[in-house]
């Protein structure tokens, strides 16, 4: 998960900046700037350009899930990873496959099951036969790659893995690099991990730990289609016709566009704001609402923050601003902090969700 940029001058006290529509024209080609240019105007309006064209792509074929389509879209424009959960036959993989195709990236799915090794995620050393021309061959280890070397890795269902193969992810997660034998590869860029996971089921699976948990920027719940919907649905997946997504951008122009996210300003009482809210999930700190010293056990890690951050800055270019708002931090505050505070017994005893206590917390700073 990258780390926030402190190096950019908030702009304090300025209003808000709205930015003119861009007219329609073909995906930018323009050459990516280096991490350390400022975005220009041209940038921004490719960035809002590109970005509405993939979310139309999407919503063309994924029927229903227009919030998480959005959602989904800060995450991976921010360069974060996903947790997306909900039942089955909700179209989680169909929206994954879709967004590798609109983007053009090298796409991977892995069906995670509990026999599943982390071999078979990350790649191993088998012995290959070298041939050294009429003199015979001799036999060499080589690395043979797994499916996480890739720029978009589905990890289907998986907390259906063991904690052992679930591990395999986390060096990729957060260092971008695999660590097989005595040598450490480096992953493509850029690099996504889209995980599903059935919050049904509950014999064969594994509760995934907090510590894999805290490495995906947001998580997204994916609910139940409406009645409107599910005849969209059926007009466009049962007949003969078979929808594709077409391509919108390229990789490298991917990667162009979340460094342009980052350079987006944010004044310091936003800042102030997003720091207020995660130590208010907190139960040991002295101004945490109430119920979060009764409901919760722990709270919020520095990702959480960097979570908010981060997608509130791409949030903000969406709306058309060149600068983030109180309202980007409270709309991404329940994707970006619902699965990071752990409930204590009381808490899971009076079914209190997550989601209760964020806006428990949202209520009171803002009434403070």
């Amino acid at each position: 998960m990258p780390n926030v940029d402190a190096n950019f001058n908030p702009y304090d006290d300025t209003p808000v900046q709205r930015l003119s529509q861009p007219a329609h024209s073909e995906v930018a080609t323009k050459t990516p700037a280096t991490s350390t240019e400022e975005p220009d105007e041209e940038d921004i309006a490719q960035f809002i350009e590109v970005t509405r064209k993939l979310e139309e792509e999407l919503c063309r074929i994924v029927v229903g899930q227009d919030r998480v389509i959005r959602e989904l879209l800060l995450a991976m424009l921010a360069g974060g990873h996903v947790l997306l959960e909900g039942v089955p036959g909700l179209g989680k993989t169909l929206l994954v496959r879709t967004l590798s195709d609109a983007l053009e990236l090298k796409f991977a799915r892995i069906q995670f099951t509990p026999d599943l090794m982390p071999a078979d995620i990350v790649g191993t050393n088998i012995v290959s036969e070298q041939s050294e021309g009429t003199t015979g061959g001799k036999r060499a280890f080589s690395f043979q790659p797994g499916p996480i070397f890739a720029n978009i890795v589905l990890a289907d269902e998986i907390n259906r893995a063991t904690p052992k193969t679930q591990s395999a992810l986390l060096e990729g997660m957060q260092e971008r690099t695999v660590s097989v034998g005595d040598r450490t590869r480096p992953l493509p860029q850029p690099f996504f991990v889209l995980a599903t996971q059935n919050p049904l089921e509950m014999e064969g699976t594994y509760t995934l730990p907090e510590a894999q948990l805290d490495r995906f920027m947001l998580k997204i719940i994916v609910n139940f289609p409406k009645a409107a919907d599910l005849m969209r649905i059926i007009d466009t997946t049962v007949g003969t016709e078979n929808l594709r997504a077409k391509t919108v951008t390229t990789g490298e122009h991917l990667a162009h566009m979340i460094n342009v996210a980052r350079a987006v300003p944010i004044a310091t009482h936003v800042k102030e704001y997003a720091v207020r809210l995660l130590l208010a999930t907190h139960p040991d700190q002295e101004d945490s609402p109430e119920k979060i010293r009764q409901y919760v056990r722990y709270g919020g890690s520095p990702r959480g923050l960097q979570a908010l951050i981060m997608t509130a800055k791409v949030r903000a270019l969406l709306e058309g601003r060149y600068n983030v708002s109180l309202e980007d931090i409270k709309a991404v505050a329940f994707p970006a902090l619902r699965h990071r505070l752990v409930l204590n017994f009381d808490g899971l005893a009076d079914n209190i969700t997550t989601e209760q206590l964020i806006e428990v917390i949202i209520a009171e700073i803002d009434a403070a």
